[in-house]
């Protein structure tokens, strides 16, 4: 994944051991030819799976995620993380821990955007303890589909997020992974 592992060398600041700063390509400003070379790359990951819909939770997976479910042909469902008074029936909700914000959230997502026996493919920006995917699977299970995988645009492996998502049997694909943030450098894992 050499274009995403080198704009985050070019434009990723480091926080902190724990945090790669990513806004002004990922999330806050979005360069949409990236957001288009990464759906092409999930898409293709997970070509064969049969995927009835993308799924994330907003706000920065929306844009990855879009880029993959056109690429797939499939409609995207985005969870909010903030009930609203018109999105207040026929709901499936959970709670979820952000890492980022150090705070709850309850996880919420239509029911008529879901439907028995479809497969689910989950897209993120940043997987770092899992709780955001964990809760995403939470909804598709309760709603008796099939989570058939988890894109992740940068993976923390030095966090345990993805060894909760493999010990429950899900496919993670991540474009990089990241081995530490320590002293001020962002270390990727080899692979």
């Amino acid at each position: 994944m050499n274009f995403l592992e080198e704009r985050i060398k070019k434009d990723g600041r480091v926080i902190n051991s724990n945090i790669l700063k990513v806004d002004s390509f990922i999330n806050h400003q979005i360069d949409p030819l990236l957001m288009e070379k990464v759906g092409n790359e999930l898409a293709n990951y997970f070509q064969s799976k049969n995927i009835s819909r993308v799924i994330t939770v907003e706000s920065s997976g929306i844009a990855p995620a879009l880029m993959t479910a056109i690429k797939l042909g499939v409609d995207l469902v985005v969870m909010k993380k903030r009930t609203s008074s018109i999105l207040s029936e026929d709901l499936y909700q959970t709670k979820v821990m952000s890492f980022t914000k150090g705070e709850e959230y309850t996880l919420t997502m239509s029911k008529k955007y879901i439907k028995e026996g479809e497969n689910i493919l989950i897209i993120d920006d940043f997987l770092a303890n899992g709780e955001a995917a964990s809760g995403m699977i939470r909804i598709i299970e309760e709603a008796h589909a099939n989570v058939v995988g988890i894109g992740i645009l940068i993976e923390k492996s030095f966090q345990p997020g993805r060894k909760k998502l493999e010990d429950k049997g899900i496919d993670v694909y991540s474009l990089v992974r990241v081995k530490s943030l320590s002293n001020g450098k962002v270390e990727l894992l080899e692979e």
